[in-house]
């Protein structure tokens, strides 16, 4: 979920009080990187200060838990829109691509396939990059390379509930479950009432067969940074929302 320090509408606090009233026992803040600028990404010095934010907040939230994230931009060349240091900071590192969006297939594949291949990256966020209703096509890149890059690092593939995104399409989930990727189902929420948002990318993994035990945002929150900083899946997945 997104807050006010980059492109939400809403504090953290708010966002996070929200999601325990939904009944989540975690959420993960994942606030933009500096190069997205329309939606205010956050600076280096701005991410610390948000740490230290959550930090604060953390106890007067519990037993909810909130975990530090990113949505960090893709770079055309593959890299990663922030220092490693603070990506290495984090509990959970989503990595996507928001500029040339109209790259040749070839050199978008490339440039997914070195995201996803960083071990600083956890999840894969709105690969196609697509708005519904003709607002934005998608992108084009191998599909089968870049879900197989994801199995092999073990980078969970966004399943996107926002209704514009719904990001990947049907067509596209299927393959990435017979890749053998994990999966998130994120609600990308930019305001309190968007958090409703989790059950159209639920329906969609329920369409397309994608196995409980390998959606990352079934597991607890110890669970899931347990997973991120050592890739081992819990032996019995599943329990806290």
């Amino acid at each position: 979920m997104h807050s006010d320090w980059s492109d939400g509408g809403s504090p953290i606090e708010l966002m996070a009080r929200t999601a325990a009233r939904l009944g989540h026992a975690w959420a993960v803040l994942t606030d933009h990187s500096p190069r997205l600028t329309v939606a205010r990404g956050l600076s280096a010095d701005r991410l610390r200060a948000q740490l230290d934010a959550v930090a604060e907040l953390r106890e007067t939230l519990a037993p909810f838990r909130l975990l530090t994230g990113i949505e960090v931009d893709i770079l055309p060349d593959g890299s990663l829109d922030q220092e490693p240091e603070l990506l290495d900071r984090l509990d959970v590192v989503v990595a996507s691509v928001h500029s040339k969006l109209r790259m040749d297939a070839g050199a978008m594949t490339r440039r997914m396939v070195a995201a996803v291949s960083d071990p600083l990256v956890d999840v894969l966020g709105h690969c196609t990059g697509r708005l519904i209703g003709g607002k934005r096509p998608e992108s084009v890149f191998d599909h089968e390379e870049v879900f197989g890059a994801c199995a092999a690092s073990g980078t969970a593939v966004e399943i996107n509930c926002r209704p514009e995104r719904l990001d990947p399409p049907r067509r596209l989930l299927r393959p990435a479950v017979r890749a053998g990727t994990y999966f998130a189902i994120d609600t990308d929420a930019h305001a309190p009432g968007q958090l409703d948002w989790q059950p159209y990318g639920c329906a969609r993994a329920v369409a397309c067969e994608v196995p409980k035990e390998r959606v990352i945002t079934t597991w607890t929150a110890r669970q899931l940074v347990e997973w991120t900083r050592t890739r081992r899946p819990p032996r019995r997945a599943g329990g806290e929302s």
